[in-house]
């Protein structure tokens, strides 16, 4: 029987003017949305306490103490603001205090007190505009930690018709102009891209077989060449490549037959070539309760899929209404992952003989 307690999720609050502080203090207040873990959050632990009282939540949150691990409670590892904040309304002077937060989480990743971390939205525009350039988490992790490629996944709650589980979609190529993703597309990319994706499905998500389906590029895979080469010269080599390897591939397959029944039943993942390709299936399937998962890190990171919400942190009101689905499957999905992870890397005790 393992006596180790439940493994630690770090939450990261987010841009401290929008709706992350009051998700996390929502899903902290829940603790039937977080069994199976110890919850963390990692932010400012007096602006968190007030974005609870003001959503009239009676929450008790506690100095983080790696000491007592199984300690009760709701726990907060301290991170202080710059500047105080009025929600709504986005300060330069807090953009390193984010930073902070995700930093702080990361290494409780690292050091393997923390089985996963689960980051609530930043604003990436006032991040730039205090002079810190930043691209999003994703690259700012992959930085961190040293990792040469990382791969963008969303991964949805519920699932398609025909699909027997969620929903998983990855991108060879993210936030680029539409006019940019021929040119980031390359036999090279696209083979480390697609061995990141089997890795993970099958390392972090324990899926043994993993079947990937591939979209083409062009409108209708580029019908044989009339309508673009990028599947004969670069998608279909790859793929036939990879399959001689031992990986379970389908493609290039037209992108706008790719998402139905008849093909999803037989897949774990889509490999969508680029950002507005695959996303906005997703996003109308699972709208709320959609996942983003980093692939290629060497720990477990999941994210919402939605934004700031300025608009909806600025009233108590409006924030006690906005949808915490998206942040709650996020943080069921981490404990999922770092469940596996503990089990794969317990040792196996000999067979007796």
């Amino acid at each position: 029987m393992d006596a180790s307690p439940p493994p630690l999720i770090a939450l990261t609050t987010g841009e401290p003017a929008g709706i992350g502080p009051d998700l996390a203090v929502r899903l902290a207040a829940r603790p039937a949305a977080r069994r199976g873990a110890r919850l963390l959050l990692v932010g400012d632990r007096d602006m968190l306490a007030q974005r609870a009282a003001r959503l009239g939540l009676k929450l008790s949150l506690r100095d983080f103490d790696p000491a007592a691990p199984s300690a009760p409670g709701v726990r907060v590892l301290h991170v202080p603001l710059a500047r105080r904040v009025k929600p709504g309304t986005l300060d330069v002077r807090n953009a390193a205090y984010v930073l902070g937060t995700l930093d702080a989480a990361l290494a409780l990743c690292v050091s393997g007190e923390a089985a996963a971390m689960v980051t609530a939205p930043v604003h990436k525009g006032v991040i730039n505009d205090a002079g810190i350039a930043f691209t999003g988490h994703t690259e700012y992790l992959a930085e961190k930690t040293g990792t040469p490629r990382v791969v963008m996944m969303l991964a949805g709650g519920a699932a398609l018709p025909g699909m027997s589980g969620p929903l998983r979609v990855a991108l060879a190529t993210t936030h680029l102009p539409l006019s940019s993703v021929p040119r980031a597309l390359s036999r090279d990319d696209l083979r480390t891209t697609l061995r990141i994706l089997h890795a993970d499905l099958r390392g972090k998500f324990g899926i043994v077989r993993p079947r990937i389906l591939v979209a083409g590029l062009n409108p209708h895979a580029g019908e044989s060449g009339h309508l673009g080469r990028e599947e004969i010269e670069i998608i279909a080599p790859v793929i036939e490549e990879l399959k001689k390897a031992g990986m379970r591939l389908t493609g290039p397959l037209p992108a706008d037959t790719l998402f139905t029944p008849r093909l999803l039943e037989h897949a774990d993942a889509v490999l969508a070539m680029y950002h507005d390709q695959g996303l906005p299936v997703l996003k109308y399937a699972t709208f709320g309760q959609g996942i983003n998962i980093t692939l290629g890190l060497p720990i477990i990171r999941t994210s919402v899929d939605h934004g700031t919400a300025l608009d909806l942190a600025v009233s108590a009101a409006k924030a006690r209404g906005a949808d915490a689905g998206s942040l709650i499957e996020a943080f069921s999905l981490a404990v999922q992952l770092g469940a596996h992870a503990r089990r794969a890397a317990r040792p196996r005790r000999a067979m007796p003989g």
